[in-house]
């Protein structure tokens, strides 16, 4: 029996990258003999156990065949008798089938040249026999390409053959948004979906986001003109702002209804903050994103435009915003708005760098309605409807005392 350390630990060690999780391989032995060591089963599909002690996860060698359609049409083989260098045949990149035991570093696939290059590139021919890898190499990207790596010619090529053959229609929804997150979470977000789109993948997968692509926005509010350009241009300045994964999908989708524009009235999208929440909807149903990404990225599209907007905005309606967003029972859910709306703001040519006063305005309202609470009509007698009514005159006069602050 030998142990390996494999994947991404392995990988981001010798980049120097940070890492959390270790997973290992164990070559030569068998379900039994795992468990008489004392490792705990998990999962029915695959041999993989928890350390009894550090709760790391090892898995016998194996290798796969594809016996059906779609991710889980695959069939594992694992026994003593696969080999460590069979076992790391089927993953997805050479960067990824990479090991480490006892003798050092094993690199049967040239993993470490390339690392040394900066280079994606697939393992074997078997990449294209599982559609979730093209997501696989587009998170990649997310994730290095601040380091500056690309992906091989070849594996491009192979990557834009899937996009076009069918193959991707047998994507789980619950593995793509599963992919979709991570790549949320990382450096470059915004070049999971980039890649995606160069391979022909993103018409199928988020055909919503495709659908930006070539619609025209009004040059003097965005000069980079392209709704599509602009809207990844958005999630990379949220990714700058916030490490948070709801806020940068909220960027990414906030703009989905100027797709549904009917091209005479182009470049002007008169009403698309709520023409887009059809398109969200389909797009968070099919992918079954959870609420909390749902919920944040449906006020963000409704009430964005009003952020913008929000010195012009009469105490009343700056009031309404805040109701409508549900600041007083969940002030971070309003931090999380202000940041979206700030990188909607910054994602645009040349204004990467502007100030976003409205946050500190609508914060500063937030505060003045804030300082009025219900309990003060209660205590005068007030019940009922007569408490909200109360409650909202004079926070709409608290706010129509203030005067912005650095404008």
């Amino acid at each position: 029996m030998k142990v390996y350390l494999v994947g991404g630990a392995v990988r981001d060690e010798l980049l120097e990258y940070p890492y959390q999780d270790s997973d290992y391989v164990v070559v030569g032995a068998t379900v039994k003999e795992m468990l008489a060591q004392g490792f705990r089963q998990i999962g029915k599909d695959f041999p993989v156990f928890l350390h009894p002690k550090t709760k790391a996860e090892y898995a016998l060698a194996r290798t796969e065949r594809k016996v059906g359609a779609g991710y889980k049409g695959f069939q594992v083989f694992a026994s003593p008798e696969v080999t460590l260098e069979e076992d790391l045949m089927r993953r997805d990149l050479t960067i990824n089938a990479l090991a480490k035991g006892d003798e050092g570093l094993v690199d049967p696939y040239g993993g470490v040249a390339d690392l040394k290059t900066k280079t994606l590139r697939h393992v074997s021919p078997a990449f294209k026999e599982d559609p979730l890898r093209v997501i696989r190499v587009a998170r990649f990207a997310a994730r290095y390409a601040h380091l500056g790596f690309s992906i091989a010619e070849e594996t491009q090529a192979l990557m834009e053959e899937m996009g076009t053959s069918g193959e991707l229609d047998d994507l789980v929804a619950e593995r793509v948004w599963q992919e979709t997150v991570r790549a949320l979470g990382e450096k470059t977000p915004q070049e999971f979906f980039k890649v995606l789109r160069k391979c022909g993948a993103l018409k199928l997968i988020f055909p919503e986001l495709d659908a930006l692509y070539g619609v025209p926005q009004p040059v003097e509010y965005h000069p980079e003109i392209d709704t599509g350009v602009h809207t990844f241009m958005v999630l990379e300045q949220a990714a700058k702002l916030s490490k948070n994964v709801v806020v940068r999908f909220a960027a990414l989708t906030h703009d989905l209804g100027k797709a549904l524009t009917r091209p005479e009235h182009w470049p002007s999208h008169r009403g698309h903050e709520t023409k887009g929440l059809v398109a969200l909807k389909q797009l968070t149903t099919r992918l079954r994103v959870p609420n909390e990404f749902v919920d944040l990225a449906a006020k963000v599209m409704e009430f964005h435009t009003h952020c913008h907007r929000a010195f012009e905005l009469k105490a009343d309606t700056l009031l309404k915003l805040l109701e409508s967003l549900n600041a007083f029972q969940q002030p971070r859910k309003l931090d999380n708005f202000l940041l979206a709306c700030e990188a909607d703001s910054r994602g645009r040519l040349g204004l990467e760098d502007e100030e976003y006063p409205q946050a500190q305005w609508v914060k500063q309202a937030y505060f003045a309605a804030c300082s009025v609470q219900a309990e003060e009509f209660v205590s005068q007698g007030l019940t009922g409807k007569k408490v909200g009514v109360a409650l909202h005159k004079k926070r709409v006069a608290e706010i129509q005392k203030l005067k912005p602050v650095g404008v």
